[in-house]
């Protein structure tokens, strides 16, 4: 008996109540189709091309919000230790 290997069950299970297009076992982000780094990119090359070529056509306002977001966390930060800025300034 230790030569056979035990093959594993297959069931064709479907869910009572699914109603919907697909499997509803696909795991997949809610925002994958609008970008084009996901799918089936398989080289590395191609991976940073697609990256960089979506990073070029990204919305401008979106970058704006990331950008103001950035600065106020840092703002907020510098409050938080105490950061002087008369260092800056020259008397």
């Amino acid at each position: 008996m230790g030569f056979l290997k035990r093959t594993n069950k297959k069931f064709d299970y479907q869910p009572r109540y699914y109603k919907g297009d697909g499997s509803p076992f696909k795991i997949e982000h809610k925002l994958d189709q609008f970008r084009s780094t996901t799918g089936k990119n398989k080289g590395l090359k191609t991976k940073f091309s697609s990256a960089i070529n979506e990073l070029k056509n990204a919305e401008k306002g979106s970058n704006k919000t990331v950008v103001y977001i950035i600065l106020i966390l840092v703002l907020i930060f510098l409050y938080i230790i105490d950061f002087d800025l008369s260092i800056f300034y020259s008397n």
